[in-house]
């Protein structure tokens, strides 16, 4: 274990702190007015009430913040203190009295008005989510695959083991000779691009003119529990690559990598690199990590005795389940994704809304094992990907400085997965003219971001050279969706116009079936 202390100076004033905000609280029972609950847990009337449960509450916001400040005071190892940080923030908010029937007011004030049925509900969810092994987050039977969800006209025009290759119809007279290929993380499936037509890059950029295609990662099982990391790059990234330039002519296109589709992308185009070849023009990575010295919460999981553990269960064959990865990321934001539903689903017998986003997050992805335990151990523990010609992949030293693209680089600011200073890590590890764009909003709402509805913000600012901070205070904050930046960045590489093509695939790649495709339909057990 390492060692980790809290200086005494700081211990013996966070405790004085705790003292006299404990003596606000009794001055305001003497007073006979509720306390302040400054919590959206606590947000119904029933918890504002001066009765115990606001009591509860009240003491138990000023223990939790105490408990969060005393693992913020801890020094020593960077690694231990943010196991230590987050072991405490697992437990304060599962101790919350908003997750136990006896502390929740509210809970007990449906139970009485339903007579009983709210709690007879709650325990019927309960069962049926013990059946699926995970809490419902959304109300699965609103959405299907290919009906409301990823929706955008296509076709898959190539497929192997790993992959569909999707090409999607266009929407304007004329498109680009340069197409788009979309790579999207191999952990989750592809259509957080394209949930709605609202909300769905792979529109938005087909609207711009751009001939899209998509490669959707098969959600594997058994029979390729033996594919490695090799097989993603030469059987996924090396295909599609081939494919997209035999259907359109085009000598070279663009490209997009999101998340860990993005590691995969920039590590393939490296090895093509090294190899001589430069099929394509520009590269987009969103949120995605190539430097991993700051990997963010995953981090805490991450050490040499955990890799060997999972090395040694799947890394010679096997799967890593889909509902694993899902767990792990929902307990991330456990207030948010965990006992919020907990809470709704089972204590007041709710069904949870219809919601796209979280019926994508619970459609999970299994992933082979050889390929799972490579990408732990040489990305996220030994960070190895940053070290020129440190990494062999398919059969090339890896050195990111080889690709030499134009390159746009985007970060969430409060990206709890990909740390925004991580992304900009990343992009400082690229040749070529690098954009490094800024954000708001997390991981997922930061990255989609519909220029339809132009919400939130962007910042600019000059070449990722400079550290990250200062990079930040030269940055100029612009309003609205940084879908629309992007989009005029990747005008200048989508070449000269043509008439849009009549009919998706070639001779050679007739359509096999109608988009969204088979692979992306699997559902994991």
């Amino acid at each position: 274990m390492p060692k980790l202390a809290i200086p005494p100076e700081r211990l013996a004033a966070l405790q004085q702190e705790y003292v006299e905000r404990w003596q606000e609280l009794l001055q305001t029972a003497g007073g006979q007015a509720a306390p302040r609950l400054a919590d959206k847990r606590f947000s119904h009337e029933s918890w504002r009430e001066n009765n115990p449960f606001a009591w509860t509450a009240a003491l138990y916001l000023l223990n939790a913040d105490f408990m969060r400040k005393l693992a913020e005071a801890m020094e020593g190892d960077a690694r231990g203190r943010d196991r230590v940080r987050f072991a405490v923030q697992q437990w304060v908010d599962m101790l919350s009295p908003a997750n136990f029937l006896a502390t929740n007011p509210e809970a007990q004030r449906k139970l009485v008005e339903t007579r009983g049925e709210s709690l007879k509900a709650g325990l019927q969810n309960l069962l049926g989510d013990i059946g699926k092994g995970r809490i419902s987050q959304t109300d699965e039977n609103a959405f299907e695959v290919g009906r409301n969800v990823a929706t955008t006209p296509g076709s898959v025009v190539f497929q192997n083991e790993l992959i569909q290759l999707i090409q999607y119809e266009p929407t304007t007279p004329t498109v680009g000779t340069r197409p788009l290929l979309m790579v999207p993380p191999s952990v989750n499936k592809f259509y957080i691009m394209d949930l709605q037509p609202d909300n769905s890059l792979v529109a938005h950029a087909i609207s711009n003119g751009h001939t899209v295609f998509m490669l959707s990662w098969r959600n594997v099982g058994p029979e390729q529990g033996q594919l490695g990391w090799d097989d993603y790059i030469e059987s996924g990234i090396f295909e599609a690559i081939r494919v997209v330039r035999e259907i359109t002519g085009a000598d070279s296109i663009n490209t997009l990598g999101f998340c860990v589709g993005g590691t995969i992308l920039a590590t393939a185009l490296a090895a093509l690199a090294r190899r001589g070849e430069r099929p394509v023009a520009s590269m987009t990575l969103m949120t995605t990590l190539l430097d991993f010295a700051e990997p963010g919460v995953l981090g805490v999981f991450v050490d040499e005795s955990a890799v060997a553990m999972k090395e040694k269960a799947i890394a010679a064959g096997g799967i890593l389940p889909g509902s694993e990865l899902a767990t792990t990321f929902s307990f991330l934001r456990p207030n948010d994704l965990v006992w919020n539903y907990y809470v709704n689903n089972y204590l007041k017998g709710e069904q949870p809304p219809a919601f796209d986003l979280l019926y994508w997050n619970s459609d999970s992805t299994n992933l082979p094992g050889p390929m799972f335990c490579w990408f732990l151990r040489h990305m996220y523990l030994q960070n190895e990907l940053r070290i020129p010609d440190r990494l062999v992949c398919a059969g090339e030293p890896i050195d990111l400085r080889r690709i030499e693209l134009p390159s746009f680089v985007f970060g969430a600011r409060e990206d709890h997965i990909v740390p925004w200073v991580a992304a900009y890590g990343g992009a400082r590890l690229l040749a070529g003219n690098v954009r490094f764009v800024l954000g708001a909003s997390g991981h997922i709402a930061g990255a989609i971001n519909p220029a339809s509805k132009n919400k939130r913000s962007y910042w600019l600012g000059p070449s990722p050279q400079l550290e990250p901070d200062d990079w930040l205070a030269q940055a100029e904050e612009k309003p609205g969706s940084w879908w629309n930046e992007w989009t005029r960045w990747l005008g200048a590489y989508q070449g000269p116009l043509k008439p849009a093509p009549r009919a998706v695939g070639s001779p050679d790649h007739p359509p096999i079936e109608p988009a969204p495709g088979s692979y992306v339909k699997t559902k994991a057990p």
